[in-house]
């Protein structure tokens, strides 16, 4: 997938190094626990997902995010995928934030999906993370009661 200023690349352990660089700001993970990974752990992480999910009723998807202006790794957006519904997620490296290329990258994604078939796209965004929450009303998702590990449950109007 390709977007104006990003490519979107199939993930793999090849992209570990990169992605360790763009992921490396502790502030990142303020919404979602954690912390930095390492290289060597996002290539063991990347080769997983690349092998596909174990579970046959759903696909993975896994994307990178290159800024094509520099060659650099920014993120990744990714997808779980069933039938018709498909769970998303995005992160971006906090030097490449604000310019809205999350958005630029989710909205690729959930072309992506749509063109598969895709009719309801649900994310789930800490109730305190108006970053997120922004892409996903861009996208739009809204809020739902739900609520996931305390995130709030984005969803987008069914598609028929």
């Amino acid at each position: 997938m390709r977007t104006e200023r990003l490519d979107l690349l199939p993930i793999g352990p090849e992209h570990a190094e990169g992605m360790a660089a763009a992921l490396a700001d502790p502030d990142l993970y303020t919404f979602t626990g954690g912390g930095p990974a390492t290289a060597g752990d996002l290539r063991a992480r990347y080769a997983r997902l690349a092998a596909g999910s174990p579970d046959p009723a759903e696909a993975w998807g896994n994307w990178a995010l290159r800024l094509r202006a520099d060659g650099r790794l920014t993120g990744y957006v990714q997808a779980t995928i069933g039938p018709d519904t498909a769970e998303i997620a995005w992160v971006l490296g906090t030097p490449w934030q604000g310019r809205g290329l999350a958005t630029e990258a989710a909205r690729a994604l959930l072309d992506h999906l749509r063109a598969s078939g895709v009719t309801t796209v649900l994310a789930h965004v800490h109730p305190d993370h108006r970053a997120s929450a922004a892409v996903a009303r861009a996208l739009g998702l809204r809020p739902t009661d739900e609520r996931q590990d305390g995130e709030v449950r984005w969803r987008s109007a069914p598609r028929s």
